[in-house]
């Protein structure tokens, strides 16, 4: 089935937007059949290995300078600390240990360590992903050395809304580390974020942002806001008819996301612990095949493993093959 292109027009993917919901599902499971085992999740592990502090000014993170969010800024983990947290991911069956620095750019005074840590993840087994903020050509070179298999940068929403995001760099600025990882030959993994205030046509756009790049990014996380107090977005969200995406448009959102990335790991990520089970398996069926398992995302709560492997149970749904099975926590 040759369906992967891209050349889409926003027209084609608001056209997917604006099926009958039950027309989208059965075209997104189509397609993701095709391409993908039905019955298979991706299990992965987010780890903040440095977290606060950020000079970004990023809406909707805690981790900015600028938000009033309370959390402090730390300084980057150490090696081994980090490769306990690996491992002790791995035991629960995550198959993608992804590691995130609260930095605009990693400093060269940095690069030893966080090599180090791909190195030694690496030697576990597992996949490996970093997302550190933007990256010089030359420092996606070191990481692809040390045997990176991803690097997460995401677009966050459409190029037309961004600026209303995020001020401190532009959505030209992402593009440019996404070129140098992909000439690197690290896998991009590269998503956004939905239930920021945006329109159906910015999500239009961020879909059809990504799904008409050179290459599609081969992980496409889709966030659900977590409105976080202090920060521009969860200040401005709280408490309004916003503060949450409707559950349909956002099952819509991953299931016109994988109908135009046929190939892409499509990830449920943030906002997913506040998700009832069924849109969660509504998820499932639109094509979603990778989640975040553990208690906490970078600095947001998370459904956690038990939770998670008690959902694919019931669901009849089993880690993707490589992974051990999760545990479930004795009632």
């Amino acid at each position: 089935m040759n369906d992967v292109r891209n050349d889409w027009t926003r027209g084609q993917i608001a056209d997917l937007f604006d099926l009958p919901f039950t027309d989208l599902l059965f075209r997104a499971q189509t397609v993701h059949r095709a391409h993908h085992a039905p019955d298979e999740v991706q299990l992965c592990t987010l780890l903040s290995i440095k977290t606060g502090g950020c000079p970004e000014d990023c809406g909707y993170c805690s981790q900015s300078a600028t938000a009033d969010s309370g959390l402090k800024a730390e300084k980057l983990m150490d090696v081994d600390a980090v490769l306990a947290s690996a491992a002790e991911a791995k035991a629960a069956g995550s198959q993608r240990f992804c590691m995130g620095a609260a930095w605009r750019n990693p400093k060269a005074r940095d690069m030893d360590n966080v090599v180090a840590m791909v190195e030694g993840v690496k030697a576990m087994g597992l996949e490996t992903c970093m997302t550190l903020g933007m990256l010089e050509a030359s420092q996606a070179r070191a990481l692809a050395e040390a045997g990176l298999d991803y690097y997460n940068h995401n677009i966050d929403t459409s190029p037309e809304n961004y600026g209303n995001v995020i001020t401190t760099r532009t959505f030209a600025d992402r593009l440019e580390t996404l070129g140098h990882v992909r000439d690197a030959g690290i896998s991009v993994c590269c998503g956004g974020i939905v239930g920021m205030g945006e329109t159906r046509g910015d999500r239009v756009g961020f879909v059809h942002a990504l799904a008409t790049l050179p290459r599609h990014p081969e992980s496409v996380p889709v966030n659900a806001l977590v409105p976080v107090k202090g920060t521009p977005l969860g200040d401005m969200l709280a408490g309004t008819p916003m503060a949450k995406i409707d559950d349909i448009e956002f099952v819509r959102t991953v299931a016109v996301a994988r109908i135009a990335m046929p190939l892409s790991m499509v990830r449920l990520s943030a906002g997913r612990e506040s998700m009832s089970e069924a849109t969660q398996a509504l998820c499932f069926i639109a094509g979603a095949n990778s989640i975040f398992t553990g208690d906490k995302l970078l600095t947001t709560g998370n459904a956690g493993d038990s939770a998670d492997a008690a959902l694919l149970a019931k669901l009849g749904v089993r880690p993707m093959t490589g992974a051990e099975p999760m545990r479930v926590a004795a009632e």
